[in-house]
């Protein structure tokens, strides 16, 4: 039990270390896309990840879809 609650700990510390630095979650939009849009395709990892540095350092807001 101590364990699991361990490894839950240490995925969010990664979870927000990620955030704090804006390194995207590729798998988590994948779960997004999956879940809320079945009906189009996910972009590839390197298109989703030139998207996200598009957003961020060209001043755009980064808003979401949903």
């Amino acid at each position: 039990m101590i364990r699991k609650a361990f490894a839950t700990l240490r995925m969010r510390w990664i979870e927000t270390a990620r955030l704090m630095i804006g390194l995207p979650d590729y798998d988590r939009y994948c779960a997004h896309m999956r879940q809320r849009h079945p009906d189009r395709e996910p972009m590839s990892r390197t298109a989703f990840f030139r998207n996200r540095q598009l957003h961020r350092y060209a001043g755009r807001g980064g808003g979401k879809c949903c």
